[in-house]
């Protein structure tokens, strides 16, 4: 029986499915979870366990019709997309079953935007719409303006300049959103590894160089953007505890994202985190 009052999600990994599952359940909304069997914290069944309002169905990566089916099956007519699914695992382990493996066929590229797009485009065509990755989180959305009690300083402010550019450049080939700058030299670029693993390629190749006549600047500038025209259905940037865990390892001292464009997670507690670690948080209006 389908209802309005009815969201399916999509679980990938990390914290983003359960603030999103918490979100919809404040509202009184019945969430039925689809968990990556490849990608879910298995922590997702507990709260099926204890809330009779979540059911989840747990899935291979590679299971595009088991998707349809366990939606259509529970009623769901509006589905979500939350987590983040390494990009790599589409091409790696995974068996897809003969929906998935013609739409990987039909592609013309493999980038997230053009590979989501077509699942978005085959849900609708079964009936279920895939709706905004931030319904629900709104008021998660990065406000406009310097978040931490640090502005960024004079160098900061123009590796966020320089790192804006380039993160336009690159999130327009929908290739990553983070760029990761010193002393207005592009130090790494984010593709298949995520946002974590280019900081820490950074922080790792700053490293080689601290012995050396550098003329870089010590200190990491993270620029996390948005792509040019995001479809706010998947891929949001997204920020929290961990990015600033693995800033300061890879000594990082700025973080630049785009206000409203943006989820930032544990909010108090990650601007809490960054102020500890003497790493300053802006957000950029557009």
């Amino acid at each position: 029986m389908t209802s309005i009052n009815k969201l399916g999600l999509i679980a990938g990994n990390g914290r983003f499915p359960f603030f999103l599952l918490d979100a919809a359940r404040a509202h009184g909304t019945e969430v039925i979870v689809a968990a990556i069997k490849e990608e879910t914290d298995a922590e997702i069944a507990q709260r099926a366990a204890v809330d009779p309002g979540v059911r989840v169905h747990w899935l291979s990566l590679g299971e595009l019709s088991l998707l349809i089916e366990t939606f259509q099956r529970e009623g769901v007519t509006r589905a979500v997309m939350a987590g983040q699914v390494k990009h790599k695992q589409i091409f790696a382990s995974i068996r897809p079953d003969w929906r998935l493996a013609k739409l990987l066929l039909s592609l013309r590229s493999r980038n997230t935007d053009m590979l989501l797009g077509a699942v978005a485009k085959v849900l609708a065509d079964e009936g279920i719409e895939l709706i905004s990755s931030t319904t629900y989180l709104e008021p998660l959305l990065a406000p406009a303006g310097v978040l931490t009690s640090r502005a960024p300083n004079e160098q900061e402010q123009l590796d966020i300049s320089y790192g804006c550019g380039v993160g336009r450049a690159v999130a327009g080939h929908d290739i990553g959103q983070s760029v990761v700058v010193a002393g207005q030299a592009c130090v790494a670029i984010e593709a298949m590894e995520g946002t974590d693993a280019a900081i820490q390629r950074a922080g790792a190749l700053m490293k080689t160089l601290e012995d050396d006549a550098s003329t870089l600047g010590r200190s990491l500038t993270v620029v996390k953007l948005a792509k040019p025209k995001q479809d706010m259905r998947f891929d949001v940037p997204v920020i929290g505890l961990q990015t600033i865990r693995v800033m300061h390892e890879a000594q990082a001292t700025c973080l630049a994202v785009e206000a409203q464009k943006t989820l930032i997670f544990d909010l108090n507690k990650v601007l809490a985190q960054a102020n500890e670690a003497g790493i300053a948080i802006v957000a950029l209006e557009n």
